[in-house]
């Protein structure tokens, strides 16, 4: 095992962990990453697995927002709702080191819903915002370790 596999296997775990924990842009890290081996190898083993692991990102990129989209769109939360929330998690964050971006994100949603509807549909809104973004993560989760997982085998591979 080379430096550069290791090296990439580190960046690709905190990738993975950047996605539940957003404080990094997983995808995007795990991507680079990636593409870091392939140009690494220099071989067409390496390119063709940074093509499918890209097409697994982007692919999981597209659906974490489609689906949790759809969810939102049949609760009748709004996406401005969704920005409220995003604007108190970084307020959270910076407020209450480590849990305040999702404390930070659900009183923001609460009180952008509260605002909008009447404090008993507050928050059923709340928790259906809740668990779209929740599912997102899934989503991204899921098609991004796919990708490692491609990875991986690309490196035992070539």
């Amino acid at each position: 095992m080379t430096l550069v596999v290791i090296l990439v296997s580190v960046a690709i775990a905190v990738g993975l962990v950047g996605i539940i924990v957003p404080l990094l842009p997983g995808s995007l890290l795990v991507a680079v990453a990636i593409a870091v081996w392939a140009a690494a190898l220099g071989e067409t083993g390496g390119w063709v697995v940074l093509a499918l692991c890209l097409a697994l990102i982007g692919i999981g990129v597209v659906v974490k927002y489609l689906v949790p989209g759809r969810q939102l769109q049949r609760s009748g939360v709004p996406n401005r709702t969704l920005l409220i929330g995003a604007v108190a998690g970084v307020v959270g964050f910076f407020v209450v080191p480590v849990i305040g971006l999702p404390l930070g994100f659900v009183a923001g949603v609460y009180g952008a819903e509260w605002q909008r509807r009447s404090r008993t549909e507050a928050w059923p809104a709340t928790v259906n915002a809740v668990k779209a973004i929740g599912l997102g993560i899934l989503i991204e989760l899921g098609f991004t370790t796919a990708a490692a997982a491609t990875w991986a085998l690309g490196v035992v591979l070539t």
